[in-house]
């Protein structure tokens, strides 16, 4: 279903241009790149974006591996049958119209489509969903055309489709790499435990990020996510949970919310990473992602400005993690390499000035870590000072910041001490005036992160994910002993 050679899309029209599911998925997996032959399927015939558009899945001249099925709700049982009798093993069935309406026809057809799957043997992902998202084979989902071709070692599952695409899409600025990402929708067949099983087993993954808004087996969920997350890291944000929310996701879904109290309860049982918002989600993924796999008790944090480090302290605090003071020697030597006045070596290290020399910067990061407390360090760049250094130059800001000889630097560091190095990188300046830092900052982001040095935002998101990570490793050190 991941790997699929021949595809089927039920449901693409010659006259249809770009604007139905069908010719949108086809034209997204052909700007993805996949590689396998697609087959398109409707009962007019005709041809679209140079290939046939079959009658009949019975007059597809192959056997089928997988169907994209996008058509009026009441025809597809007939398409994942046909689709099977040609040799699919799986399909996803984009079109809505079942449960989710909570209609009698509508739940009828939902369990028509689970009656197929356990008559035939076909494992159909959805209906009400955008399917698959496989970066290694080129699968894409039908609003992600432009998604990163790049596998890496995070999965997602959602039972919302547009979660999955914003997701997606969030991964690729931010660095995340996804090995698979599954939009189930309904989940008439496969859904979030069976799902969640495949990826405990799945060798390309090595992180998993859920959104759910309701399950169908709690007693088999449970053990499902008790015994994956034992061995990998679980991120679930939990959808439904306030009483509105509970009646959104009814008819988002067809799915029950469940407690606000009982949900949290539950994860703290087994052990999963709950997060509250997608942006959490993606941070936390993103430091699972690319830290080592233990904890990180005490931390230094280097940069930024007093009130930066208070902030900073108050966060590590707030997720489990200290900042020593460094020894009156090593404060010493590294208050040294700084500018004076203003600038301290307490831990946190303020430098009192955003425009210290690279070379300098890996010059503290290298003293800081030979303290054996030391496990992890926070640098806070305020690169966006640099844009007042370009207008006196009267050059782009993007000339005069050297985030480029920064991310050496901070990578030396790593390399030499062992310990990894997570990076914050402020803007305030976001006005239409300042699109240049904008870009600027995003120019550093991909720096660092082809690196492997995870970016975020602001103090209080990295201090949070680094948290999710040390409470993780922690909890799973604490079982084994």
């Amino acid at each position: 279903m991941f790997y699929p050679k021949t595809l089927a899309i039920v449901g693409v029209s010659a006259d249809g241009g770009s604007v139905g599911f069908g010719n949108g998925i086809l034209l997204a997996c052909r700007a993805m790149g996949y590689e396998g032959r697609i087959y398109p399927v409707n009962p007019k015939g005709g041809t679209f974006a140079g290939l046939t558009i079959y009658k009949r899945v019975e007059d597809i001249p192959v056997e089928l591996d997988f169907a994209v099925i996008a058509v009026a709700a009441k025809a597809v049982p007939a398409a994942l049958r046909a689709c099977r009798a040609k040799g699919a093993a799986g399909a996803e069935v984009i079109s809505s119209g079942f449960g989710e309406l909570g209609t009698a026809d509508g739940i009828a057809l939902e369990r028509e489509i689970r009656g197929i799957t356990v008559e035939t043997g076909i494992r159909v992902i959805g209906p009400n969903c955008f399917g698959i998202y496989c970066p290694k084979s080129g699968l894409t989902f039908m609003p992600g055309p432009d998604l990163s071709r790049e596998s890496g070692p995070v999965a997602f599952l959602s039972q919302s489709g547009g979660m999955s695409i914003d997701f997606a899409n969030t991964g690729k600025w931010m660095g995340l790499r996804f090995s698979k990402v599954i939009s189930f929708g309904n989940g008439a067949d496969l859904r979030e435990a069976e799902l969640l099983r495949y990826f405990g087993d799945d060798p390309e993954t090595r992180v998993i990020a859920m959104y759910i808004e309701g399950i169908e087996d709690g007693d088999d969920f449970f053990r499902t996510i008790r015994d994956v997350a034992a061995e990998k890291p679980v991120i679930v944000y939990k959808g439904g949970l306030s009483a509105a929310g509970q009646r959104a996701v009814v008819s988002h879904t067809a799915s029950m919310g469940g407690s606000r109290v009982i949900w949290p309860a539950v994860l703290r049982q087994v052990r999963a990473v709950q997060v509250e918002s997608m942006m959490e989600m993606a941070e936390a993924s993103l430091a699972f992602s690319l830290l080592p796999e233990k904890t990180f008790r005490g931390i230094s944090v280097l940069g930024g400005g007093g009130a930066l480090g208070v902030a900073a302290c108050d966060a590590a605090e707030a997720n489990g993690m200290v900042l020593p003071p460094l020894p009156t020697e090593r404060k010493a030597l590294i208050e040294g390499l700084l500018p004076r006045p203003g600038s301290s070596a307490a831990n946190p290290i303020d430098v009192a000035n955003p425009f210290v020399p690279p070379k300098v910067l890996r010059e503290v990061l290298l003293r800081a870590a030979e303290d054996d407390r030391i496990e992890l360090q926070v640098m806070i760049s305020l690169l966006y000072h640099y844009k007042s250094i370009g207008q006196a130059m009267g050059k782009p800001v993007g000339e005069v910041t050297p985030y480029e000889e920064l991310a050496d630097a901070v990578y030396d560091a790593v390399e030499q001490t062992g310990k990894p190095v997570v990076l914050v990188l402020p803007n305030p300046r976001r006005g239409l005036d300042d699109f240049d830092v904008v870009e600027m900052q995003e120019r550093a982001r991909k720096a660092f992160l082809e690196r492997g040095i995870p970016v975020f935002d602001e103090i209080g998101d990295a201090l949070r994910a680094i948290g999710h990570v040390h409470k993780y490793y922690g909890e799973k050190n604490d079982r084994k002993r």
